[in-house]
């Protein structure tokens, strides 16, 4: 028996608590021969990263007192490399590089390798006969000059320089991989690319020599270089629209097969290559189609063959029989799996929450895609699900549109408990990946080429008019939600539209102007190819930002911002505040103390999921019920 009650005020076991502290971070796992590594990030402990082993049966925590997070490139990633037992990471709170040696006693604790003020590391290869390990190492010493290199570090050394310059010059350069022989292969780019539109694969020895061009010629995209068992190289190359496996061996490429599926995701943060090379000459690999992803093998003879899927999403690392690999599902949580390449048998590593949702209470996912002038756009609509509760008769449920994060990026349809927070509580949603968005080509990706600020906006205004249309949410009662970018294509939805009856923006851009001036390195040129070049198209610029199109905002406005964003600094939030007030609008703004870009203490997520619900229930005419413990 169900009860009748008005969406958006259904008692939820998906409590604030919950949200907050029930599940865990994973951002990626390896192996290293018998040994499984894994990364673990938990709301729980400030958003505290820690590497993580299993050696047979046993689960330990190497770095129980360090923080694992670097500082690369402002978005981070691959804060640890491993190697016969050696571990090799960075301190997020020092910048110090550490190592920890199997025969050291854990209570003597790890050895500082590195310790320079201004020096950031991550990328770490591990040569344990060589007592050294390779690494990307950014010199942020000078604000208006950083500098990144390839840079050897000696294991038994302090290395006062900062490591042995490999390779720099480049703006940009990408983890390195090391063959047994001692060769490095690498990945990198310059301004005012990014590493989805135009890079180059390059190697050189360890121990000097000439360096020589693999590949990228400054038309595709090539990413993801490693070594194969034979002394070639495999990366990925999206010269045909979509990234697919090429070999370079002995000067000549060549293209391993021809399908319209994306084997990668644009490298915003620094990772081990997603793939596999196997013994046999297959590669393990992940593919997207049509939104949903697949594990499988690459066969030398070009064929991909599926041993799992459909999936919401999946991240492969190496490995060779035994590969770890993050996966979800749209009916049930994600989590770090081992898979056995030979047989295709999965097993659970390390699950990202232990809670188990309830009958009932999974929302039936639906791939939900529309026309556009520009082709289809995709999106993935969730509809109100809690086994004790209905809305009344012929009532459509109020929905939040969200517009993703990037903008090139990619929202898959995974399980987790931000989205059953909202649809238990009888809330639709609607997530789009608007034009411009990974996981369908380049030419879907470029859509957004100089269209920043109109074609995803377009999209998301789009998708919440059809789903209306088509019965499936009330026109009256649409929000509009993003974070990041997603945080400004949502204020300039409101803008440039009156779809939405409220917007919340996390951590959002309000000024791209303001954001050509205080972007960090990484994307400090981002915009010239997503909006126009800098200067030359500031009128562009002025006339898509949020913040000079207030005068046609007019509905209630929920700001969260993170006090040390580096991304999008504060200013702009407080600004963006002011403004709205100006004109006589609500807008309401909380700044949380210590949180950068993306909120990771539990605290903090706590009381932006209350801060939302209440927002929401008040604009959209509900009252949410009491949390439950």
């Amino acid at each position: 028996m169900t009860t009748i009650a008005a969406p958006g005020s259904w008692a939820s076991p998906v409590s604030l608590e919950l949200v907050s502290r029930g599940g865990v971070g994973l951002p990626e796992g390896w192996a290293d021969g018998p040994d499984l590594y894994w990364l673990r990030s938990d709301p729980g402990q400030g958003g505290q990263t820690s590497l993580f082993r299993r050696r047979g049966g046993q689960v330990v925590e190497v770095t129980p007192h360090h923080n694992l997070r670097s500082r690369i490139h402002d978005y981070g990633g691959r804060p640890a490399g491993t190697k016969d037992g050696i571990v090799v990471h960075t301190d997020h709170d020092s910048g110090a590089v550490l190592v920890w040696e199997p025969d050291r006693p854990k209570a003597a604790g790890p050895r500082v390798v590195v310790d320079q003020p201004g020096l950031s590391f991550a990328g770490f290869a591990v040569l344990p006969q060589r007592r050294q390990a390779v690494a990307l190492r950014q010199d942020q010493r000078d604000p208006d000059d950083v500098r990144d290199a390839l840079v050897v570090l000696e294991l038994d050394a302090p290395n006062p320089e900062g490591g042995r310059v490999l390779a720099q010059g480049a703006d940009f350069y990408y983890a390195p991989q090391v063959s047994p022989a001692g060769d490095v292969v690498w990945m990198e780019w310059d301004h005012p690319d990014m590493p989805w539109d135009a890079t180059a694969i390059k190697a050189r020895h360890l121990d000097g020599g000439p360096t020589r061009h693999i590949a990228g010629d400054g038309r595709s995209a090539v990413v993801h270089p490693t070594w194969a068992a034979d002394g070639s190289i495999l990366f990925l190359d999206d010269r045909s629209g979509h990234w697919n496996f090429q070999r370079w061996r002995d000067g000549a490429v060549t293209a391993l097969h021809h399908h319209r599926f994306d084997c990668c995701d644009p490298a915003w943060v620094l990772q081990p290559p997603p793939y596999a090379p196997l013994a046999d000459g297959s590669i393990g690999c992940a593919w997207r189609e049509d939104g949903w992803t697949k594990v499988g093998r690459l066969t030398p003879d070009g064929r991909l063959t599926e041993l799992i899927g459909p999936l919401a999403s999946a991240q492969l690392t190496p490995g060779d029989p035994t590969a770890v690999v993050r996966l979800g599902w749209p009916d049930r949580p994600g989590g770090l799996h081992t898979i056995d390449w030979d047989s295709g048998r999965i097993a659970s590593l390390a699950a990202s929450t232990n809670w188990s949702p309830p009958t009932g209470l999974v929302p039936a996912t639906r791939d939900f895609s529309w026309e556009s002038d520009l082709g289809p756009v995709h999106a993935w609509y969730y509809p109100p699900a809690n086994p004790a509760f209905s809305p009344p008769p012929g009532e459509a449920p109020p929905v939040i549109v969200l517009c993703h994060g990037g903008p090139t990026s990619f929202a898959g349809p995974d399980l987790d408990l931000a989205k059953l927070f909202w649809t238990s509580r009888g809330l639709g949603l609607l997530e789009v990946n608007y034009g411009g968005s990974a996981g369908f080509g380049r030419a879907y990706r470029e859509r957004l080429r100089g269209q920043w600020g109109v074609v995803d906006v377009q999209d998301c205004v789009a998708g919440a008019q059809q789903l209306a249309s088509a019965g499936l949410a009330d026109p009256g009662r649409l929000v509009v939600m993003g974070g990041s970018a997603g945080g400004f294509t949502a204020l300039a939805a409101l803008c440039q539209s009156h779809v939405f009856a409220a917007g919340v923006s996390r951590y959002g851009i309000g000024d791209l102007a303001a954001l050509t001036r205080d972007s960090p390195k990484f994307e400090s040129h981002y915009l010239d190819g997503l909006v126009a070049p800098w200067p030359a198209g500031r009128q562009i610029y002025h006339d898509r930002s949020p913040i000079h199109q207030l005068d046609r905002l007019d509905r209630p406005l929920l700001l969260l911002q993170g006090e040390l964003d580096p991304v999008v600094p504060v200013s702009q939030a407080v600004e963006l505040a002011a403004a709205v007030r100006r004109q006589g609008r609500s807008a309401t703004l909380v700044v949380y103390p210590g949180e950068g870009h993306g909120f990771r203490r539990a605290e903090t997520i706590r009381d932006q999921y209350a801060r939302t619900l209440e927002f929401l229930g008040q604009v959209l005419g509900f009252s949410p019920a009491p949390d439950q413990p």
